[in-house]
């Protein structure tokens, strides 16, 4: 028994830095889509591309994976019984307003901006999500460290953000709050995820509903702006080749997820997936920044403060899976 609760400590570890690598993934994800926004003069068609890419690649594995098809069964299944409801499936539309606000806003402000706002307004969030029950784990109290966590991730984008504040741009105010607003969608949306999830048993599935939703919002979103005002669409661009990447890199996620969440989960795959995504924006915008964004003293101190930030999240639930595996029954772990 010894020896098999040693052997899970490593592959703890690897689960932890695979969650800490996707998330800093996530964020080349931004930089990817807002490069595709900047290529075309159009963050409404990276975003449409970039979902529109990972939902084919999707596609191929239902055709080709039947469990991903017996999870589809099983949330129309759900459906039709009441234990689902069809509101709490779509949260695919949350997930297509956070690509597009992406595309948007991390040209002007560059990615270490903009994750830190998603990260405050999804740290904010989440107390609200989790105290209405709108997660498949139902109610779940208000304590003192997501508190205090949620209060730390705004102050990080204040600071980070500080230096800023003398400089003569209209554009960084409305994409800083609109990445807020992004972060307060995604924190819905995870928790809606999380129950489609629960009705499939496969993530995969949920992924599927979630990228085909958002794919009719944005597809949708796309042909009004066609129709009934003066934007044209432009033609695909040949190179970078890299700028199509955004989809498989969302799809590469949902993927990594579905293994870490096992091994460490939900909670503390979220917290170290967003330790990823900070480190990861930090560096990009440090060795490949976008003009008109600057790596400054205060972005740096920022991002320790949204480090902290999960620290405090994060240790409520490290310290429960030590007691759990100290327990009497260590060598089960659920």
């Amino acid at each position: 028994m010894t020896d098999s609760g040693s052997s899970r400590r490593p592959a703890a570890l690897v689960a932890g830095l695979a969650s800490i690598s996707v998330g800093a993934l996530t964020a080349l994800q931004s930089r990817i889509n807002g490069e595709f926004a900047r290529v075309t003069g159009s963050g409404l068609e990276a975003a449409v591309v970039s979902f529109g890419s990972g939902w084919i690649l999707l596609t191929v594995l239902l055709i080709a994976w039947r469990p991903l098809r017996t999870g589809l069964s099983g949330v129309v299944e759900a459906i039709r019984s009441g234990a689902l409801r069809p509101w709490q499936i779509m949260g695919g539309f949350l997930g297509a307003f956070f690509v597009l606000v992406q595309s948007l806003s991390v040209p002007v402000i560059g990615v270490a901006v903009f994750t830190l706002a998603v990260v405050a307004g999804q740290s904010s969030n989440s107390l609200v999500v989790d105290r209405i029950g709108l997660g498949p784990a139902g109610k779940q109290p208000i304590t003192v460290a997501r508190v205090v966590s949620a209060i730390l991730a705004v102050v990080a984008v204040a600071v980070a953000v500080s230096d800023r504040v003398s400089e003569p741009s209209e554009a960084w105010i409305p994409a800083i709050v609109a990445s807020c607003v992004a972060g307060l969608a995604i924190a819905v949306q995870q928790a809606l995820n999380g129950r489609v999830a629960a009705a499939a048993s496969n993530g995969f599935s949920a992924a599927w509903v979630n990228f085909t939703l958002g794919c009719l919002l944005l597809g949708a979103a796309f042909g009004v702006a066609w129709a009934l005002t003066d934007y044209d669409p432009v033609a695909l661009p040949s190179s970078p080749w890299w700028i199509y990447m955004g989809g498989a890199i969302g799809v590469l996620f949902i993927a990594t997820a579905a293994w870490v969440v096992q091994k460490l989960g939900v909670l503390l795959f979220a917290l170290t997936a967003i330790m990823g995504q900070i480190v990861g924006a930090l560096l990009l915008d440090w060795l490949w920044p976008r003009p008109g964004t600057a790596f400054h003293s205060m972005l740096i101190a920022g991002a320790l403060l949204a480090a902290l930030a999960v620290a405090v999240g994060a240790l409520p639930a490290l310290l429960a899976r030590r007691r759990t595996s100290t327990g009497p029954t260590a060598e089960v772990p659920h």
